[in-house]
């Protein structure tokens, strides 16, 4: 039996913002699109990808999943995902090699050192 990973599915008030957002942030491409769903993926042949799904309710505490991303860079990258809409968030997390940051929506991922 063979498992593989198709993508992750992120909920969204406005799925075409975010989605497009995250495109923009990662370099990656959109494969499907509709008001209500946007998918993305590092390449349109590749997976794992990001389907952001439309969910009316809001965001109300601490993501239980959050994406970790490795840079070359991690200050330059802190600084240019800033730039780019992110905000830094404070989890709890206290003094680490890691950022914390948050998309548009809220939305916890981790910039490692």
């Amino acid at each position: 039996m063979a498992l593989d990973w198709e993508q992750v599915i992120v909920h969204s008030a406005d799925p075409v913002a975010l989605g497009q957002w995250w495109a923009d942030a990662l370099g990656w491409v959109v494969v499907h699109s509709s008001d209500d769903e946007f998918e993305i993926r590092p390449a349109a042949d590749r997976t794992p990808g990001l389907d952001f799904v439309r969910l009316d309710e809001a965001k109300q505490s601490k993501s239980r999943l959050h994406l970790d991303f490795r840079p070359d860079d991690q200050a330059a990258e802190v600084a240019r995902l800033v730039a780019h809409g992110a905000r830094r968030v404070d989890i709890g997390q206290g003094e680490q090699s890691w950022v914390v940051l948050a998309d548009p929506e809220g939305n916890e991922f981790c910039v490692l050192g």
